[in-house]
């Protein structure tokens, strides 16, 4: 009785490691794709000058705001941010109100960014 296993062909070896470094290879090149180019913002955000007070109070553009409870404030790197670390901070930022007036998604912009045009509240008034 053979209890032995008999080891795999060894002319199987390099091909199914080369099939496993090309589709390794593969996959991190669409793992880059993913993280380049900048981020994509709604086409209904307004661009602001954010300075968080006591959070949750905020003023945006020099009028009083106020985040919404469950806001969102993403930083640079997309990352979430507390409101709490960016008290008497002027951030240009791109911004979303809530339906009842409360600001809830926040995304402080990075340079390249902020020099993009975008309307602000106060040309909604106009």
């Amino acid at each position: 009785m053979n209890r032995c296993i008999a080891p795999p062909a060894t002319g199987r070896r390099p091909t199914v490691l080369a099939l496993c470094l090309i589709t390794l290879g593969l996959w991190a090149g669409t793992a880059q794709a993913q993280t380049a180019g900048q981020r994509p913002f709604p086409p209904q955000a307004l661009r602001g000058v954010m300075v968080v007070g006591q959070p949750p109070v905020i003023t945006l553009d020099g009028q009083p705001a106020q985040l919404s409870p469950g806001a969102r404030i993403r930083g640079t790197n997309n990352m979430l941010v507390m409101s709490g670390s960016l008290v008497n901070q002027e951030l240009t930022v791109n911004y979303l109100r809530e339906p009842h007036g409360l600001v809830h998604e926040v995304w402080i912009l990075t340079a390249a960014e902020a020099e993009e045009k975008r309307p602000t509240a106060a040309d909604l008034k106009n």
